[in-house]
């Protein structure tokens, strides 16, 4: 199963130049270059660059793309967790869709539609009860307001965001690193930071953000929901010792 530059690039919708450059850096070798130096891919090609493009949609640049294949040498094991997280979007999607036919059924027939109907899958509110309960009502409306004056742009940056570190928590977790070791620290200190952007959370308070943190990593843990996020129970796990150790160390 070889395949000529020419025809991988028409498969993915590329160019030639875009894989040549992706050899020139490093990230997307060729299995073999013929004599008249046309390059060709295997399946093992192919499947590296399938994770590249899939590393792509979720926002990362190529330098942390490099980052991400060269900690995460299992290829099927780095290809579930992206399937678990496309079928979420997918779910998500689908939401979405759903939502829209029945509000294009409900005009065409002169029918009422609620609130609910039209909006599951849009709604980012999903935890509100959870978040009031733990940290208040006025958190939740801090944190919320701050989220609708965003623009479509920079929502669609912090999200961006957010896929990246989520992606790179599960790489660092997989790669077999310690949790309390400086590659794992340096992670929670950004997440410490992501955290702190948001308005209205205790995050943003320097008296209960170590509290925060803390319940925050066993949360991770406790709730399928959250370990979903970090690739599943023992990516959690991971990312809640790094936590709990990076709070442990601030003052």
């Amino acid at each position: 199963m070889e395949r000529s530059i020419q025809e991988v690039a028409r498969a993915v919708g590329t160019t030639s130049r875009t894989l040549r450059h992706y050899d020139e850096i490093g990230l997307l070798p060729p299995s073999r270059v013929g004599a008249n130096g046309y390059r060709y891919y295997d399946r093992d090609a192919m499947t590296r660059l399938q994770r590249i493009l899939l590393l792509r949609e979720l926002g990362l640049g190529l330098p942390a793309i490099a980052e991400v294949l060269a900690r995460r040498t299992d290829a099927p094991s780095a290809l579930r967790t992206h399937v678990g997280l496309l079928h979420r979007e997918q779910e998500r999607i689908g939401r979405q869709l759903r939502a829209i036919e029945r509000t294009l059924i409900a005009i065409e027939a002169g029918e009422e539609i609620t609130m609910e109907s039209m909006f599951d899958g849009f709604d980012h509110t999903a935890y509100r009860e959870e978040v009031e309960e733990r940290w208040g009502a006025a958190a939740y409306a801090t944190s919320a307001a701050w989220w609708e004056a965003k623009s479509p742009q920079e929502r669609a940056e912090w999200q961006r965001r957010q896929r990246e570190l989520f992606a790179d928590w599960i790489a660092l977790a997989e790669s077999g690193a310690d949790p309390t070791g400086p590659e794992a620290q340096a992670l929670a200190e950004r997440h410490a930071a992501w955290l702190r952007a948001i308005p209205g959370t205790p995050a943003t308070d320097p008296a209960t953000r170590r509290a925060y943190l803390e319940g925050l990593a066993g949360m991770y843990v406790a709730d399928p929901r959250f370990a979903a996020n970090y690739g599943g129970a023992e990516g959690a796990a991971f990312v809640a010792a790094a936590l709990a150790g990076y709070a442990a160390e601030r003052p």
